[in-house]
């Protein structure tokens, strides 16, 4: 895509702490919005919700690459998804300890195999 309206230096937008949103002035009187969330998906489009014009954002994805996948969570929700995650991964963790017990290393070189063509 390459009709955008200007290229924005994420440090050029500001932050929106209600709505979660980085913001910038668009010329139609509203504000282009992209949220952390998208940034982090690799997304650099910011939108005006009020017109037709859309901005690409410029920034660094490893920045964002930490985000929380559910942002708008309260801080309860955070909590109990935390102790869900502890318990499936003591069950991975159970399943990767077994998979190692049955590993063997060999000093053997790799052997050719023949394959018909």
């Amino acid at each position: 895509m390459g009709a955008y309206y200007d290229e924005i230096e994420i440090e050029d937008m500001s932050w929106d702490e209600e709505k979660k949103v980085y913001h910038y002035p668009c010329p139609c009187g509203d504000r282009f919005e992209i949220s952390r969330k998208q940034l982090a998906n690799y997304e650099d489009i910011a939108t005006c919700p009020s017109c037709s014009l859309i901005i690409r954002v410029i920034y660094d994805p490893l920045d964002f690459e930490d985000e929380p996948e559910d942002d708008e969570e309260g801080e309860e929700g955070v909590e109990d998804q935390d102790e869900d995650e502890d318990d499936e991964s003591d069950g991975e963790n159970d399943r990767f300890e077994d998979a190692l017990e049955q590993l063997t290393i060999q000093d053997e070189a790799p052997r050719a195999v023949p394959v018909a063509a």
